[in-house]
């Protein structure tokens, strides 16, 4: 037998074989995805060969056209397909080559066997093929040019060429979280469109994508960016808490800034008056060449933004523009002053500067108003009137601003006595030859000159002491001191009388040494004679 002519025989065994289990699947599941231009191809899912006849269709249109037909391992193609497509003969798969779009559509596969109990069956099969468009003029366009925050609604909208697109939107590479109330999103097979409802600056902060694909491919769009206009807010003023007293001319500013877009334009104001000028920043220059600063007033800035139409005002800020003190001095009385008759004014002042406060001091501690002293009502200048010897002291003024302290003191003179005039002597009884020395002294400004009388008249001692070297009984008598002050006129006096016992001979000193003698001469008799009778036998009378 010739083995040749048993081939279809064998091939009819193995169909059966293959097809032994009731409905077996001869297709995969699809679709089946190709791009244009390529091949693709359908593969089945039985190896063979194992089929009596097999034919593949295409079927569009509700028209099935034949494209290829099997008879146990050898394979037909019809003359239309034959550059098109190439069927394998042992496993039936289809490869369908150079692909365009009028391939799309669904493949149908037959296969007709004979199983086991010799009864013929048939199997059919179909597939989808989808013929994929490579994606490409990905675009993202907005139907508003330019948005305001919280009032404007913004519809962006993505197209794409290709088949079978999806698409995704992202902001700065990261997916767009979609709530479907204020953001949506509405799809169709070449486009998506993204409703952004109450626009926020944070929705499109950054750069928007939109990506579109397929099974085969993806690509994004180019960065989108809508500009959304918002603010003014968060105004503030730099430094928010300045010093309270700026010195003149010194390198000072105010800064105002605002959160807003388009950025915003600044207007300032000084205790709510508008200052004719604008900007960002003003200088203490501008401040002090518009003749404001010389008084603490309230600054502040308000920020505008002309898309939104919005103005806000900044926090004030307080200050004052100063100079520093200089030239203090205190001015007093030119003629000479006189306790009890003399009444002193002082004034302090200085050459330049701003003066916020004055304090008095008299001898280191606070001058308080009294009876007798007056205060100007600025503090510039004190009256006391009536002049007392306690008023001579050292007179204090302080000048002050936040800037600097300058201080300048007075010494007042205030001329007054003599007073208190007394006359005192050397202490203990007064005996002949003694030394006296009576002093004289009183209270006095200028001090006091001196002269002296004894017995009212008038000796030539012109000093605060009166010195009798060696007292005599005649030196007794009244002793006047007269004190005089030359600047007050006043001459005030005080005495003081002394007695010195009269001299009778011998002075006690002297009677003491004579006495003191003839003791010492008696005793030394007295001794020889008892030498001498230790010396010299005496023979007994009898």
């Amino acid at each position: 037998m010739d083995l040749f002519a048993l081939k279809p025989f064998f091939l009819f065994l193995s169909f059966i074989a293959s097809f032994a289990g009731a409905g077996a699947e001869i297709l995969p599941v699809g679709p089946v995805d190709g791009r244009l231009g390529k091949n693709v191809t359908i593969e089945t899912l039985f190896k063979g060969p194992s089929y009596v006849t097999m034919t593949w269709t295409f079927n569009k249109d509700g028209t099935a056209t034949n494209i290829a037909t099997g008879l146990i391992g050898v394979v037909s193609v019809e003359e239309a397909y034959k550059s098109k497509v190439v069927v394998n003969a042992t496993t039936g798969a289809l490869t369908v080559m150079s692909l365009a779009a009028t391939d799309s559509g669904d493949y149908g596969l037959t296969i007709v066997g004979q199983d086991e109990a010799k009864k013929v069956f048939t199997k059919t099969g179909e597939i989808k093929l989808r013929v994929l468009e490579p994606v490409s003029d990905v675009t993202v366009k907005s139907d508003l040019t330019e948005a305001f925050e919280h009032n404007s609604s913004v519809v962006l909208t993505c197209t794409a060429k290709g088949s079978f697109l999806k698409f995704t939107w992202s902001r700065s590479d990261k997916p767009i979280a979609i709530d479907g109330i204020r953001l949506s999103v509405v799809q169709t097979e070449t486009s998506s469109k993204l409703t952004i409802r109450d626009v926020l600056r944070s929705d499109l902060d950054g750069h928007i994508t939109c990506s579109a694909q397929n099974k085969l491919e993806t690509e994004k769009s180019a960065p989108f960016k809508l500009t959304v206009y918002y603010g003014p807010e968060k105004v503030s003023i730099s430094p928010a808490i300045p010093p309270k007293a700026l010195k003149s001319g010194a390198n000072f500013t105010l800064t105002c800034t605002a959160t807003s877009n388009p950025p915003a334009t600044y207007t300032w104001y000084n205790n709510k008056k508008k200052i004719e000028y604008m900007g960002p920043v003003i200088t203490l220059a501008v401040i002090e060449k518009l003749g404001l600063g010389k008084v603490a007033a309230d600054y502040m800035c308000h920020a505008a933004n002309a898309k939104t139409l919005r103005t806000m005002p900044s926090p004030s800020v307080n200050f004052a523009v100063m100079e520093e003190i200089t030239g203090i001095a205190i001015t007093g009385p030119a003629a000479k002053l006189i306790a009890g008759n003399s009444t002193a004014n002082l004034s302090c002042q200085a050459t330049a500067g701003t003066i916020v406060t004055r304090k008095w001091f008299k001898a280191g501690k606070a001058l308080v108003a009294g009876e007798r002293v007056a205060v100007a009502p600025d503090q510039s200048s004190i009256l006391i009137s009536t002049l007392t010897k306690e008023d001579n002291a050292e007179y204090m003024c302080e000048l002050s601003n936040p800037l600097n302290t300058l201080k300048a003191t007075y010494k007042m003179v205030v001329n007054y006595g003599p007073v208190e005039v007394k006359v005192e002597h050397t202490s203990g009884d007064l005996e002949p030859e003694q030394k006296v020395v009576l002093t004289c002294s009183c209270d006095s400004l200028p001090a006091a000159s001196y002269t002296w009388k004894f017995n009212t008249t008038l000796t030539e001692i012109k000093t605060a002491e009166y010195v009798i070297e060696k007292a005599v009984y005649k030196n007794s008598g009244t002793y006047m001191c007269e004190a005089f002050n030359s600047v007050t006129g006043k001459t005030v006096s005080a005495s003081q009388t002394i007695s010195i016992r009269e001299d009778d001979g011998l002075s006690s000193g002297a009677i003491a040494g004579i006495v003191i003698g003839v003791l010492a001469a008696l005793a030394i008799a007295i001794g020889i004679i008892l030498y001498c009778r230790q010396k010299v036998p005496v023979e007994s009378p009898y």
